[in-house]
């Protein structure tokens, strides 16, 4: 009985009905109002951005440095790989006795190839007896030497080629 006497009264004066349906207007409008503001804030990127438009240009400066950065990233990668295309990639080393059945020397004796990507490279070769070493360098080009090879170096240089694949 009392909520029919205060619907009595709202509606039969018009003034108190539209000031109450203007509150209830502020109200949504406001929450409206602190909803967007509060999702603009988290679109704003910078710290001293203050509008979208601000922001923007912040990000696009950041975009830019990155487009920078990104170059700078792939020009030292270019390198890099340059450099690691013709470092030393690979290498296999063979030992052996040089005098088979005489027993001087034992298997001290080696054959070692270091091979970059492209085949290219050195052979080191070692003969050991007691009374000598000799030490041989060989270059490669494409796995293969213009000098002649024993049947060790070709095993190292095989082996080497082996390991790069």
């Amino acid at each position: 009985m009392y909520n029919a006497h205060i619907m009595d009264q709202l509606l039969s004066n018009p003034l108190l009905l539209g000031f109450i349906i203007l509150c209830i207007a502020t109200l949504i409008l406001l929450g409206l109002v602190i909803w967007m503001w509060l999702k603009m804030r988290r679109f704003i990127v910078d710290v001293d951005a203050h509008n979208v438009s601000e922001s923007l240009n912040i990000v696009a400066t950041n975009l830019e440095d990155l487009k920078k950065f990104r170059k700078e990233i792939e020009d030292y990668l270019t390198t890099v790989e340059k450099r690691l295309r013709k470092s030393v990639q690979s290498v296999h080393t063979v030992r052996f006795n040089p005098f088979k059945g005489a027993g001087a020397g034992g298997n001290q004796s080696f054959a070692t190839a270091f091979l970059n990507e492209e085949g290219d490279g050195v052979l080191i070769s070692s003969l050991y007896s007691r009374e000598h070493v000799s030490i041989f360098g060989k270059p490669l080009k494409k796995s293969a030497s213009e000098h002649t090879l024993s049947d060790e170096e070709k095993e190292a240089v095989e082996g080497a080629k082996q390991n790069l694949r």
